[in-house]
Protein backbone atom coordinates (compact mmCIF):
# COMPACT_ATOMS: atom_id res chain seq x y z
CA UNK A 1 0.00 0.00 0.00
CA UNK A 2 1.35 3.46 -0.89
CA UNK A 3 2.04 5.92 1.86
CA UNK A 4 0.29 9.25 1.87
CA UNK A 5 3.62 11.03 1.12
CA UNK A 6 4.22 8.83 -1.94
CA UNK A 7 0.93 9.75 -3.61
CA UNK A 8 1.37 12.27 -6.37
CA UNK A 9 -0.33 15.59 -5.74
CA UNK A 10 -2.10 15.27 -9.08
CA UNK A 11 -4.05 12.28 -7.83
CA UNK A 12 -5.64 14.32 -5.08
CA UNK A 13 -6.37 17.35 -7.20
CA UNK A 14 -7.97 15.17 -9.89
CA UNK A 15 -10.74 14.01 -7.59
CA UNK A 16 -14.16 15.64 -8.19
CA UNK A 17 -15.12 18.39 -5.80
CA UNK A 18 -18.64 16.95 -5.40
CA UNK A 19 -19.61 13.26 -5.03
CA UNK A 20 -20.69 11.50 -8.20
CA UNK A 21 -23.24 9.32 -6.41
CA UNK A 22 -25.25 10.28 -3.37
CA UNK A 23 -26.76 7.47 -1.31
CA UNK A 24 -29.67 8.55 0.82
CA UNK A 25 -32.86 6.97 2.24
CA UNK A 26 -35.71 6.77 -0.21
CA UNK A 27 -38.91 8.69 0.35
CA UNK A 28 -41.94 7.02 1.85
CA UNK A 29 -43.33 6.56 -1.66
CA UNK A 30 -40.26 5.42 -3.57
CA UNK A 31 -39.97 6.22 -7.26
CA UNK A 32 -40.85 3.34 -9.54
CA UNK A 33 -37.56 3.67 -11.47
CA UNK A 34 -38.98 2.04 -14.56
CA UNK A 35 -35.77 2.93 -16.41
CA UNK A 36 -33.97 0.27 -14.35
CA UNK A 37 -36.29 -2.37 -15.76
CA UNK A 38 -35.25 -1.45 -19.29
CA UNK A 39 -31.55 -1.56 -18.37
CA UNK A 40 -31.99 -5.09 -16.99
CA UNK A 41 -34.22 -6.35 -19.81
CA UNK A 42 -31.75 -9.11 -20.71
CA UNK A 43 -32.00 -10.46 -17.16
CA UNK A 44 -35.78 -10.61 -17.58
CA UNK A 45 -35.26 -12.69 -20.72
CA UNK A 46 -32.89 -15.15 -19.02
CA UNK A 47 -35.05 -15.50 -15.89
CA UNK A 48 -38.10 -16.15 -18.07
CA UNK A 49 -36.40 -18.98 -19.91
CA UNK A 50 -35.05 -20.30 -16.63
CA UNK A 51 -38.60 -20.59 -15.31
CA UNK A 52 -39.75 -22.31 -18.50
CA UNK A 53 -36.88 -24.82 -18.43
CA UNK A 54 -37.24 -25.58 -14.73
CA UNK A 55 -40.98 -26.11 -15.10
CA UNK A 56 -40.62 -28.90 -17.66
CA UNK A 57 -37.27 -30.31 -16.63
CA UNK A 58 -37.36 -34.11 -16.21
CA UNK A 59 -41.01 -34.32 -17.28
CA UNK A 60 -42.23 -36.98 -19.69
CA UNK A 61 -44.84 -34.86 -21.48
CA UNK A 62 -42.88 -31.60 -21.39
CA UNK A 63 -44.73 -28.59 -22.84
CA UNK A 64 -47.80 -30.78 -23.44
CA UNK A 65 -48.80 -29.98 -19.86
CA UNK A 66 -49.62 -26.46 -21.05
CA UNK A 67 -52.37 -27.99 -23.21
CA UNK A 68 -53.47 -30.81 -20.91
CA UNK A 69 -54.41 -28.57 -17.99
CA UNK A 70 -57.03 -26.42 -19.80
CA UNK A 71 -58.09 -29.38 -21.98
CA UNK A 72 -58.92 -31.71 -19.09
CA UNK A 73 -60.63 -28.89 -17.19
CA UNK A 74 -62.67 -28.08 -20.30
CA UNK A 75 -63.81 -31.72 -20.62
CA UNK A 76 -64.94 -31.81 -16.99
CA UNK A 77 -66.74 -28.47 -17.24
CA UNK A 78 -68.41 -29.52 -20.48
CA UNK A 79 -69.84 -32.61 -18.80
CA UNK A 80 -70.90 -30.91 -15.56
CA UNK A 81 -71.98 -27.44 -16.62
CA UNK A 82 -72.59 -27.74 -20.34
CA UNK A 83 -74.33 -31.11 -20.08
CA UNK A 84 -75.85 -31.65 -16.64
CA UNK A 85 -76.38 -28.03 -15.57
CA UNK A 86 -77.31 -26.88 -19.08
CA UNK A 87 -75.51 -23.53 -18.90
CA UNK A 88 -75.95 -21.58 -22.11
CA UNK A 89 -72.96 -20.37 -24.13
CA UNK A 90 -74.41 -17.63 -26.36
CA UNK A 91 -74.87 -19.97 -29.32
CA UNK A 92 -71.25 -21.16 -29.26
CA UNK A 93 -70.54 -24.89 -28.74
CA UNK A 94 -69.88 -25.18 -25.03
CA UNK A 95 -66.52 -27.03 -25.29
CA UNK A 96 -64.87 -24.27 -27.29
CA UNK A 97 -66.69 -21.60 -25.25
CA UNK A 98 -65.24 -23.04 -22.04
CA UNK A 99 -61.78 -23.58 -23.50
CA UNK A 100 -61.51 -19.96 -24.65
CA UNK A 101 -62.31 -18.79 -21.13
CA UNK A 102 -59.99 -21.34 -19.56
CA UNK A 103 -57.16 -20.24 -21.84
CA UNK A 104 -57.13 -16.78 -20.27
CA UNK A 105 -57.99 -18.03 -16.80
CA UNK A 106 -55.32 -20.76 -16.69
CA UNK A 107 -52.67 -18.28 -17.73
CA UNK A 108 -53.83 -15.73 -15.17
CA UNK A 109 -54.12 -18.23 -12.29
CA UNK A 110 -50.71 -19.80 -12.94
CA UNK A 111 -49.04 -16.43 -13.45
CA UNK A 112 -50.41 -15.05 -10.17
CA UNK A 113 -49.56 -18.22 -8.23
CA UNK A 114 -46.02 -18.50 -9.59
CA UNK A 115 -45.22 -14.81 -9.23
CA UNK A 116 -46.61 -14.78 -5.67
CA UNK A 117 -43.96 -17.38 -4.71
CA UNK A 118 -41.21 -16.00 -6.96
CA UNK A 119 -39.42 -13.69 -4.50
CA UNK A 120 -39.21 -16.34 -1.79
CA UNK A 121 -38.10 -18.90 -4.37
CA UNK A 122 -35.27 -16.61 -5.53
CA UNK A 123 -33.89 -15.89 -2.07
CA UNK A 124 -30.34 -16.94 -3.02
CA UNK A 125 -30.29 -14.60 -6.01
CA UNK A 126 -31.71 -11.65 -4.08
CA UNK A 127 -29.19 -11.83 -1.26
CA UNK A 128 -26.16 -11.89 -3.58
CA UNK A 129 -26.56 -9.24 -6.29
CA UNK A 130 -28.54 -6.11 -6.98
CA UNK A 131 -31.11 -5.84 -9.76
CA UNK A 132 -34.67 -4.51 -9.92
CA UNK A 133 -36.68 -7.02 -7.89
CA UNK A 134 -39.75 -6.42 -10.06
CA UNK A 135 -38.05 -8.52 -12.72
CA UNK A 136 -38.60 -11.70 -10.71
CA UNK A 137 -42.44 -11.69 -10.66
CA UNK A 138 -42.30 -10.24 -14.18
CA UNK A 139 -40.36 -13.29 -15.35
CA UNK A 140 -43.01 -15.60 -13.85
CA UNK A 141 -45.73 -13.82 -15.82
CA UNK A 142 -43.66 -13.87 -19.02
CA UNK A 143 -43.06 -17.60 -18.64
CA UNK A 144 -46.82 -18.11 -18.42
CA UNK A 145 -47.21 -16.42 -21.80
CA UNK A 146 -45.13 -19.22 -23.35
CA UNK A 147 -47.56 -21.81 -21.97
CA UNK A 148 -50.49 -19.78 -23.22
CA UNK A 149 -49.03 -19.62 -26.71
CA UNK A 150 -48.74 -23.41 -26.75
CA UNK A 151 -52.29 -23.89 -25.44
CA UNK A 152 -53.60 -21.45 -28.05
CA UNK A 153 -52.73 -23.98 -30.75
CA UNK A 154 -55.46 -26.28 -29.42
CA UNK A 155 -57.96 -23.40 -29.56
CA UNK A 156 -57.15 -22.98 -33.25
CA UNK A 157 -57.70 -26.73 -33.76
CA UNK A 158 -61.06 -26.52 -31.95
CA UNK A 159 -62.10 -23.58 -34.12
CA UNK A 160 -61.36 -25.65 -37.22
CA UNK A 161 -63.25 -28.64 -35.80
CA UNK A 162 -66.35 -26.58 -34.90
CA UNK A 163 -66.04 -24.54 -38.12
CA UNK A 164 -65.66 -21.21 -36.39
CA UNK A 165 -64.01 -18.87 -38.94
CA UNK A 166 -61.65 -16.10 -37.82
CA UNK A 167 -62.83 -12.51 -38.17
CA UNK A 168 -61.46 -8.98 -37.95
CA UNK A 169 -62.24 -8.99 -34.24
CA UNK A 170 -59.28 -11.37 -33.84
CA UNK A 171 -57.03 -8.32 -33.95
CA UNK A 172 -58.10 -7.62 -30.35
CA UNK A 173 -56.64 -10.88 -29.05
CA UNK A 174 -53.14 -9.50 -28.44
CA UNK A 175 -54.29 -6.33 -26.60
CA UNK A 176 -56.55 -8.43 -24.37
CA UNK A 177 -53.73 -10.88 -23.62
CA UNK A 178 -51.48 -7.92 -22.79
CA UNK A 179 -54.15 -6.52 -20.45
CA UNK A 180 -54.51 -9.86 -18.66
CA UNK A 181 -50.70 -10.00 -18.33
CA UNK A 182 -50.61 -6.58 -16.68
CA UNK A 183 -53.38 -7.59 -14.29
CA UNK A 184 -51.55 -10.81 -13.39
CA UNK A 185 -48.32 -8.85 -12.89
CA UNK A 186 -50.02 -6.33 -10.61
CA UNK A 187 -51.72 -8.95 -8.43
CA UNK A 188 -48.71 -11.30 -8.42
CA UNK A 189 -46.22 -8.54 -7.63
CA UNK A 190 -48.23 -7.38 -4.62
CA UNK A 191 -48.68 -10.94 -3.33
CA UNK A 192 -44.97 -11.72 -3.83
CA UNK A 193 -44.01 -8.79 -1.59
CA UNK A 194 -46.54 -9.82 1.06
CA UNK A 195 -45.33 -13.41 0.88
CA UNK A 196 -41.85 -12.38 1.99
CA UNK A 197 -43.20 -11.01 5.26
CA UNK A 198 -46.26 -13.21 5.74
CA UNK A 199 -45.70 -16.79 4.64
CA UNK A 200 -49.41 -17.52 5.02
CA UNK A 201 -49.84 -15.98 1.57
CA UNK A 202 -48.56 -19.09 -0.20
CA UNK A 203 -51.36 -21.13 1.40
CA UNK A 204 -54.07 -18.53 0.87
CA UNK A 205 -53.39 -17.86 -2.82
CA UNK A 206 -54.66 -21.22 -4.23
CA UNK A 207 -57.88 -20.89 -2.23
CA UNK A 208 -58.45 -17.29 -3.30
CA UNK A 209 -57.70 -18.14 -6.93
CA UNK A 210 -60.29 -20.91 -6.84
CA UNK A 211 -62.93 -18.53 -5.47
CA UNK A 212 -61.97 -15.92 -8.08
CA UNK A 213 -62.61 -18.40 -10.90
CA UNK A 214 -66.23 -18.95 -9.91
CA UNK A 215 -66.67 -15.18 -9.54
CA UNK A 216 -65.50 -14.73 -13.14
CA UNK A 217 -67.36 -15.66 -16.36
CA UNK A 218 -65.08 -18.58 -17.17
CA UNK A 219 -67.64 -21.37 -17.28
CA UNK A 220 -70.68 -19.17 -17.89
CA UNK A 221 -71.39 -16.00 -19.90
CA UNK A 222 -72.04 -12.72 -18.09
CA UNK A 223 -75.54 -12.72 -19.64
CA UNK A 224 -76.34 -15.83 -17.58
CA UNK A 225 -76.66 -13.67 -14.46
CA UNK A 226 -79.79 -11.58 -13.78
CA UNK A 227 -79.45 -8.06 -15.17
CA UNK A 228 -79.62 -6.43 -11.72
CA UNK A 229 -76.50 -8.32 -10.57
CA UNK A 230 -74.32 -7.90 -13.65
CA UNK A 231 -72.86 -4.60 -12.48
CA UNK A 232 -71.20 -6.47 -9.61
CA UNK A 233 -69.65 -8.93 -12.07
CA UNK A 234 -68.32 -6.05 -14.18
CA UNK A 235 -66.33 -4.80 -11.17
CA UNK A 236 -64.26 -7.97 -11.51
CA UNK A 237 -61.46 -6.88 -13.89
CA UNK A 238 -61.37 -10.32 -15.47
CA UNK A 239 -64.97 -9.99 -16.65
CA UNK A 240 -64.24 -7.45 -19.36
CA UNK A 241 -61.14 -9.39 -20.43
CA UNK A 242 -62.86 -12.79 -20.66
CA UNK A 243 -66.03 -11.56 -22.31
CA UNK A 244 -64.20 -9.52 -24.92
CA UNK A 245 -61.63 -12.25 -25.52
CA UNK A 246 -64.45 -14.57 -26.58
CA UNK A 247 -65.79 -11.85 -28.86
CA UNK A 248 -62.32 -11.44 -30.36
CA UNK A 249 -62.11 -15.19 -31.02
CA UNK A 250 -65.67 -15.98 -32.11
CA UNK A 251 -66.85 -12.61 -33.38
CA UNK A 252 -69.65 -10.32 -32.20
CA UNK A 253 -69.91 -6.93 -30.51
CA UNK A 254 -67.39 -5.86 -27.92
CA UNK A 255 -68.53 -4.76 -24.48
CA UNK A 256 -66.55 -1.51 -24.36
CA UNK A 257 -67.99 -0.51 -20.99
CA UNK A 258 -66.78 -3.71 -19.33
CA UNK A 259 -63.43 -3.40 -21.09
CA UNK A 260 -63.01 0.20 -19.91
CA UNK A 261 -63.72 -0.84 -16.31
CA UNK A 262 -61.25 -3.74 -16.58
CA UNK A 263 -58.57 -1.48 -18.05
CA UNK A 264 -59.02 1.18 -15.36
CA UNK A 265 -58.92 -1.34 -12.50
CA UNK A 266 -55.93 -3.14 -14.04
CA UNK A 267 -53.83 0.02 -14.18
CA UNK A 268 -54.88 1.05 -10.67
CA UNK A 269 -53.85 -2.38 -9.37
CA UNK A 270 -50.59 -2.29 -11.35
CA UNK A 271 -49.52 1.18 -10.16
CA UNK A 272 -50.60 0.56 -6.57
CA UNK A 273 -48.81 -2.80 -6.46
CA UNK A 274 -45.65 -1.30 -7.97
CA UNK A 275 -45.47 1.41 -5.32
CA UNK A 276 -46.16 -1.08 -2.52
CA UNK A 277 -43.55 -3.45 -3.93
CA UNK A 278 -40.92 -0.68 -4.09
CA UNK A 279 -41.60 0.28 -0.48
CA UNK A 280 -41.21 -3.28 0.77
CA UNK A 281 -38.36 -4.49 -1.42
CA UNK A 282 -35.64 -2.80 0.65
CA UNK A 283 -36.23 -5.40 3.40
CA UNK A 284 -36.34 -8.44 1.10
CA UNK A 285 -32.69 -9.40 1.53
CA UNK A 286 -32.96 -9.17 5.32
CA UNK A 287 -36.01 -11.36 5.89
CA UNK A 288 -36.34 -13.57 2.80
Amino acid sequence: MEKAADIAPGHISSLPEEPLVIIKPSASWAALRLGDLWLYRELLYFLTWRDVKVRYKQTVLGASWAILQPLMTMLIFTFLFGGLAGITSNGIPYPIFAYAGLLIWTFFANAVTNSANSIVGSATLITKIYFPRMIIPGASVSAGLVDMAVAFLLLIALMVYYRVPPSLTSLMILPLVALSSLLALGVGMWLSALNVKYRDVRYAVPFLIQLWMFASPVIYPASWLPAKWRWILVLNPLTGILENFRVAVFGGSFSWRALAVSTAITFLVLVGSAYSFRRMEKTFADIV
